[in-house]
């Protein structure tokens, strides 16, 4: 069996160890138009459930994983100058060039073939049984086949930066500034380094000019904007773009012997903090259909969708939710702080009053004691 694997990115990696691990004989070959050790990003975060199900999954890599890992247990919301921490929810944190450089001397080490800088025009000429699809929203395995995909963008804008400024938990910071209503998604993902994600309602974007500014006059901006949860450290720039987070679902996963998996196939907003863990798993279900079926294409991949579909629709349902409570946060910071950050917690629709006890006890009785519960 001889299988092409579009995309070097965490998706793209982990099909290579798996089906390596699977089926060692099976030729694996990734493409990837990056150069190796070329990533744009920062951080990746990983909720525990997200490492319980690698570690189930795969021990081995695992073990590489873990220890590189920056862990909390709360997530820190900070409104109108109060800082109110939700217990409970843990998450860890990576770099995403570490994260990387791990899967890839997996691969490797496995015997997956790897080639970087080069670009593929049409997956089609590949000679392969298989073809994955793992190479995110501009997948060329996408749109050269038939996914029946939809598309569509959210309002806000956001962009990515890290800073050496290190943050005890993921915190979520919400700002009044002079341009207008602001906020940070910002967590550390290793010593020295954190993610800072800025984000803004559109409006505010087009009235302060950010869209001619270059990338270094907004890291400046941006930096001015927080200068306070920053404590006077610089924001790094990598590819820091304005964005509008693309919400992206396909009718079909597979067209012939092509699948996709990852930000290829759907993304989820970032503010859930599971678009790697969710891409990882897609990658877990491709690969035991594959296995169930003894490396049959046409019957694994319909096998895939229909197995792996109903799971990530209830994950990326919560993502969607989230998205859209981001999408106006600025007319939920007229709430006060407590009842702000309720409203936050429960942005995804999945946590009703008795889950949120189970799950973050001090918060829950914060806020009974508050006559908010």
């Amino acid at each position: 069996m001889k299988v092409v694997i579009v995309g070097a990115g965490p998706a793209g990696l982990y099909a290579a160890i798996l089906i390596k691990r699977w089926r060692p004989e099976t030729d694996v070959q990734v493409i990837e138009r990056n150069a190796e050790n070329e990533t744009f990003g920062f951080g990746v975060v990983f909720s525990d459930q997200a490492l319980a199900f690698l570690r189930s999954d795969d021990p081995e890599t695992a073990d590489l994983v873990e220890p590189s890992m920056i862990r909390w247990n709360d997530i820190e919301l900070v409104h109108r100058n109060e800082r109110i921490a939700i217990d409970g929810i843990g998450f860890s944190g990576i770099s995403r060039l570490q994260l990387l450089a791990i899967l890839t001397r997996r691969a490797r080490n496995l015997g997956a073939r790897l080639t970087f800088g080069q670009t593929i025009e049409n997956p089609a000429t590949h000679d392969a049984d298989l073809i994955i699809g793992a190479d995110g929203l501009n997948s060329i395995v996408r749109t050269t086949g038939n996914f029946g995909e939809k598309i569509n963008s959210l309002s806000n804008r956001f962009a990515w930066f890290g800073t050496a400024q290190p943050f005890r938990a993921l915190t979520q910071t919400f700002v009044e500034t002079h341009f207008g209503r602001m906020n940070a998604h910002h967590y550390s993902y290793e010593k020295g380094h954190s993610t800072f994600i800025v984000e803004m309602p559109n409006n505010v974007y087009e009235r302060t000019g950010f869209a001619d500014m270059s990338e270094d006059e907004t890291r400046k901006t941006c930096e001015r904007a927080f200068a306070t949860t920053l404590n006077g450290a610089p924001l790094t720039a990598n590819h820091s773009i304005w964005r509008q987070f693309p919400v992206l679902s396909c009718e079909r996963w597979h067209d012939s012997n092509r699948v996709l998996v990852g930000d290829a196939l759907h993304t989820a907003h970032f503010s859930i903090g599971s678009g790697t863990r969710l891409a990882l798993e897609d990658v877990i279900a491709l690969v035991a259909a594959l296995r169930a079926h003894d490396g049959d294409v046409t019957t694994a991949l319909p096998a895939y969708q229909a197995a792996r579909q109903p799971i990530l629709q209830k994950l990326t349902k919560a993502a969607t939710a989230s998205g859209a409570w981001y999408d106006r946060f600025a007319e939920h910071m007229n709430l006060a702080p407590w009842p702000f950050a309720l409203s936050y917690i429960q942005r995804a629709g999945r946590l009703d009053a008795n889950r949120l006890a189970q799950i973050a006890p001090q918060f829950t009785s914060s806020l009974k004691a508050r006559g908010l519960l």
